[in-house]
């Protein structure tokens, strides 16, 4: 996925000239009767969303997703609650906007115009592209023109909609497709992956997370350029909320949220490895159960998912496992790390699982305290490969080339830089292998999502097995009936704890702001 590269410059001067014009429909201007008024007197904000992997999802007690921490640090500007109706698919979430039952939508929705001719269209923050998938091992379609009839099927109220018919009446006049009624694009993906359906339509970054778990999905064209992804409200002549919206997309962008949420959900790469991914799943299944218990047992700190998946990039779970260079067992450790540490044997699986669990709580312990909580785990990582020195040095490089030191997506840029003379010769520890630091932490961090994936799906799967009345789908798109009791229930939610850290731009407001007539 291709990240939006907007002019920082100009949404700064289109923020004030935007700020100037709505100043009297916001809300702390004194005006009391607008549509953010009536939020905080309500005392909840009411959102909308799908439930995906990027969206919103609940993986144990946790909430979490790029839309739900949005939408909770919106509520916390507000100053009220976080309520959350979980629907189906995205023509339900536009129903929401209709029926006056929701003040916001939030699930990743493309800004398109036919959607701008009936509702508001919030700041973008990211950027997306359509692409049709088929499943591995079947006929790639390479064009729409060798798409027959009853093969290709979108969800409803999905963007392509507009898009494919635009195609069929300039250059495929034979194009046919079908709209499923009630299946979302994450459940029509599952059943292309299985081979029930032949092809649908989904954007680029849903795709990417669903491969993490369904590797035999693949990508067989381009339907469209990038699109901004945007959130939704109702048009009215009161602008009271776009006018809020943008002052706390601003707000994000300066403290640098925003970037650091966008690196926590969308920083995970888009080179997606099928043989790799198959075979980490693979060993998901056969090798994990009986070293599961040690994980959860030593990870203290950290998710134990994320400790294993450190560990399949270590060694592929692999308690014999020895390198050239002479580290060993299942988290690599070298002799002197495992002495200090107290260790006797590194290749029996408990004591490395909990030497390399300590190691690394040590290194977490000594990153910067400027370093954002959430954050500090990557740094962790690429000191725990590179050293520690290494690190620092990264830091300073960043640091020195005008980025934030404190932002992981500024520093892993500048790994790779560490292995270049005209950088390193500058450097207070010289010479470093930052570029596998930097294929170090992300093979770790898409190790990681397939893992929460793929337990989750077997959850849902066991959860369905056990009570045959549940939808069955892909889990980490949680159907309402797996995320809440009833399939249309609601959820106040607690206070999100925004963690700045410095950051750039990424939002721009859809030229849409003018007063028109409620559809």
């Amino acid at each position: 996925m291709k990240k939006l590269k907007l002019n920082y410059l100009l949404i700064g001067v289109v923020t004030l000239l935007l700020a100037v014009a709505l100043w009297p429909a916001i809300p702390w201007s004194g005006k009391a009767d607008n549509r953010i008024a009536a939020i905080q007197a309500r005392g909840v904000l009411r959102v909308s969303t799908i439930a995906t992997p990027l969206t919103m999802y609940r993986a144990g007690d946790t909430m979490s997703g790029l839309d739900y921490e949005l939408s909770q640090a919106f509520a916390d500007y507000l100053g009220v609650k976080l309520k959350i109706t979980v629907r189906q698919n995205i023509s339900q979430l536009f129903d929401d906007l209709d029926n006056n039952d929701a003040d916001l939508l939030a699930a990743g929705l493309v800004y398109n115009e036919a959607r701008s001719q009936h509702y508001q269209a919030g700041p973008i923050y990211y950027s997306v592209s359509q692409q049709m998938v088929y499943r591995v091992g079947s006929l790639r379609p390479r064009s729409l023109a060798s798409i027959k009839e009853g093969q290709l099927t979108i969800a409803p109220g999905h963007v392509a909609q507009s898009e494919l018919e635009q195609l069929k009446a300039s250059k495929y006049p034979d194009l046919t497709w079908r709209v499923d009624p009630k299946l979302s694009s994450n459940e029509l993906m599952l059943q292309v992956a299985q081979g029930t359906l032949d092809y649908t339509i989904a954007d680029s970054v849903a795709i990417s997370l669903f491969q993490r778990v369904h590797p035999q999905l693949a990508v067989a064209l381009d339907l469209s350029d990038e699109q901004p992804v945007t959130w939704f409200s109702r048009r009215s002549s009161d602008n009271s909320l776009s006018a809020a919206l943008l002052d706390f997309f601003n707000q994000i962008n300066e403290d640098g949220t925003l970037a650091r949420l966008e690196e926590k959900y969308l920083g995970h790469g888009n080179d997606f490895d099928y043989v790799d991914t198959r075979s980490f799943l693979r060993a998901v299944d056969s090798v994990l159960p009986e070293l599961q218990p040690l994980f959860e047992k030593y990870a203290t700190d950290i998710d134990w998912r994320l400790l294993a998946a450190i560990s399949y990039q270590e060694s592929h779970w692999d308690s014999q496992a020895t390198s050239p260079t002479g580290v060993r067992g299942l988290m690599m450790l070298t002799r002197n790390t495992a002495q200090s540490l107290g260790l006797t044997d590194r290749l029996d699986a408990e004591q490395s699982i909990s030497g390399g669990a300590r190691y690394l709580k040590d290194m977490m312990s000594k990153v910067p305290e400027s370093v954002p909580e959430e954050e500090r785990i990557w740094f962790a990582l690429a000191a725990y490969n590179m050293g520690y020195a290494h690190m620092l040095d990264a830091r300073a490089l960043t640091a020195k080339q005008k980025g934030n030191p404190d932002s992981w997506s500024d520093v892993k840029q500048r790994l790779p830089l560490l292995s270049q003379r005209p950088y390193y010769s500058k450097l207070t520890y010289g010479y470093a292998r930052g570029h596998e630091a930097y294929a170090y932490v992300e093979n770790i961090r898409k190790y990681q999502i397939s893992l929460v994936g793929y337990l989750l799906e077997k959850e849902k799967q066991a959860a369905a097995a056990a009570q045959p009345k549940l939808v069955q789908s892909y889990p980490t798109n949680i159907t309402p009936q797996g995320l809440f009791p009833s399939p249309f229930s609601s959820l106040p939610l607690g206070p999100f704890s925004q963690a700045g850290a410095g950051g750039k731009t990424h939002s721009a407001l859809p030229n849409t702001l003018s007063p028109v007539s409620p559809r």
